[in-house]
């Protein structure tokens, strides 16, 4: 397996020191084909194939993937710990180790916090006068109708926000 500092040797013995292919080859100990297609292509640095290895929490995936969806909804008093978590899968069959679970878990928590923060920069905007583009005086959101409101003391401004100069937006009936 070529690795970064491998393919240095390889372009500087070659460009530099002017050694020949079959020459490098010998004394790296590596096939003359191998020399020559890394000193033709332009990368700079190899690249594998990502090997997925199948993993005994696999058949569990989908149990533990509800287990933590329910514990992160709960209070952090009421939640269960990932050692709890691990032996409730012990007792469902699955003979792997905790760190394996754990793993699980810090990836699932890292994808829904990805997915949180993805649907939080969604945001509407409405325009400042009472119309949305076309004529409209509402518009829906996911299943939600609004309505856009001028500001003033019924709208609950807090001093000092900064949305003081953008519009309130009302919510109505369903869509």
């Amino acid at each position: 397996m070529i690795d970064v500092a491998l393919l240095g040797i390889i372009r500087r013995w070659h460009i530099r020191d002017q050694i020949p292919l079959r020459e490098i080859a010998r004394r790296l100990g590596i096939s003359r084909n191998t020399v020559r297609r890394y000193l033709r292509s332009e990368m700079t640095e190899p690249s594998y194939a990502e090997r997925r290895i199948a993993s005994g929490l696999d058949k569990y995936s989908l149990q533990l993937s509800g287990w933590l969806k329910a514990e992160a909804s709960k209070p952090r008093k009421q939640r269960r710990s990932l050692k709890q978590i691990h032996a409730d899968l012990k007792e469902l069959g699955y003979e792997g180790s905790y760190d394996r679970v754990a793993a699980f878990a810090r990836q699932w928590k890292a994808g829904q916090t990805e997915w949180v923060n993805s649907s939080s920069k969604r945001t509407v905007n409405a325009p400042a006068s009472g119309l949305m583009p076309g004529g409209c005086t509402e518009f829906c959101v996911n299943g939600f109708s609004f309505k856009p409101v001028a500001p003033g003391p019924q709208t609950g401004w807090r001093s000092g926000s900064a949305l003081l100069s953008s519009p309130v937006l009302a919510s109505s009936t369903s869509c």
